[in-house]
């Protein structure tokens, strides 16, 4: 039986060590990895109900093979501006990361997936990325998109993680769009696991507004372009399903109702997409088998732009700039008063362990 003591050291020392113990032998060239990109449809902050299904999720996708699984951005909570979000953080080394610890060593399966965690005061989006050993990497979102930065504040990795295939690459959401992204990966890996939380304009803005369509072709290229760039595969979970929440928080009273994109999918090192669930499709596990590439062989250069899609509408850069301090704003007014003001609950129950 681990106590949660013990859990919490083991999983403190993962994080700080890194791999340790016997290096075990990477990947070889050419053979194939059965991965899985999980779509949900999430409940705004609802940490047991997204946990619930995630744990189904996965399940269902380690009986169809599954040897690495990615969950979507955020997968306890999604993202909204909402008072709710607060309650839903979760502590670095809490009950997310004690699920997909559990589950990678009852499945087998590396598993990884983001959530918004607490540590040293701080709220991070931290993605972790769980190994059937116990072992774990971290990457922490470097630039938290429009109202996110309510909730948290940007890490400083450079999101290549050390793991038994080699270098593998982490990228969340809007991550995925900017060069500095790319750049810091370009060389260093032979996979790239993604996870997006990425919301279209509210209900109120009309159907056939041409920045919805805009919206959705960024969403559908990203991995294909990161694919492209890097020369390696790109596994990529996503959200899909509605959200109520509010404008912002000079307009709290203004919904902002809306939903998530979708397009799960898995693009092998070429660019070309190997499976795919779009947002009509629901929750569900997005399959394919990838071959890992000995040495990267990019088809198509990094750009020498801060944003890599050619279409990005300024108003959207604009806000973009203008949220990251905005937001920063409620995160010091608010979301780290908060923190402060109550104890964020540790305890995990013993079936997570």
């Amino acid at each position: 039986m681990i106590n949660r003591r013990h859990f919490n050291g083991w999983l403190a020392a993962a994080l700080c060590a890194g791999w340790s113990g016997a290096v075990r032998p990477q990947a070889t060239a050419g053979t194939p990895l059965r991965v899985a990109a999980l779509q949900m449809t999430p409940r705004l902050a609802d940490l047991q109900a997204n946990l619930a299904q995630a744990e189904q999720l996965i399940r269902q996708a380690r009986k169809q093979g599954a040897q690495w699984i990615v969950l979507p951005e955020l997968f306890t909570t999604a993202a909204a501006f909402h008072p709710d979000m607060l309650a839903a953080i979760q502590p670095h080394d809490g009950t997310p990361a004690a699920l997909l610890r559990r589950l990678a060593r009852d499945t087998g399966c590396t598993i990884g997936g983001s959530f918004l965690a607490s540590r040293q005061g701080e709220v991070y989006n931290s993605f972790l990325l769980c190994h059937p050993d116990g072992q774990v990497q971290q990457h922490d979102k470097d630039l938290p998109t429009y109202w996110e930065r309510c909730f948290y504040r940007g890490g400083m990795d450079d999101g290549v993680l050390d793991t038994p295939l080699g270098g593998v690459g982490a990228a969340l959401c809007w991550e995925m769009i900017r060069s500095d992204t790319l750049r810091r990966l370009h060389g260093r890996v032979r996979l790239l696991l993604c996870g997006s939380c990425w919301w279209t304009l509210s209900d109120d803005v009309e159907a056939d507004n041409p920045l919805r369509a805009i919206n959705l072709e960024m969403l559908r290229q990203a991995p294909v372009n990161c694919a492209r760039i890097l020369g390696v595969p790109v596994v990529h979970a996503s959200h899909a399903g509605r959200f109520n929440g509010f404008f912002s928080p000079d307009l709290p009273d203004v919904p902002y109702d809306s939903s998530y994109l979708g397009e799960s999918m898995i693009v092998d090192a070429q660019g070309r997409v190997l499976a795919r669930r779009d947002a009509t499709q629901g929750a569900g596990v997005v399959l394919a088998d990838i071959v890992l590439p000995a040495h990267a062989q990019p088809l198509q250069p990094l750009p020498d732009t801060f944003w890599l899609p050619a279409r990005m509408p300024q108003p959207w850069r604009s806000s973009w700039e203008r949220w990251l301090t905005s937001g920063a704003r409620y995160y010091e007014s608010v979301t780290r008063p908060y923190l402060q003001s109550v104890e964020i609950n540790e305890y995990i129950p013993e079936y997570m362990l």
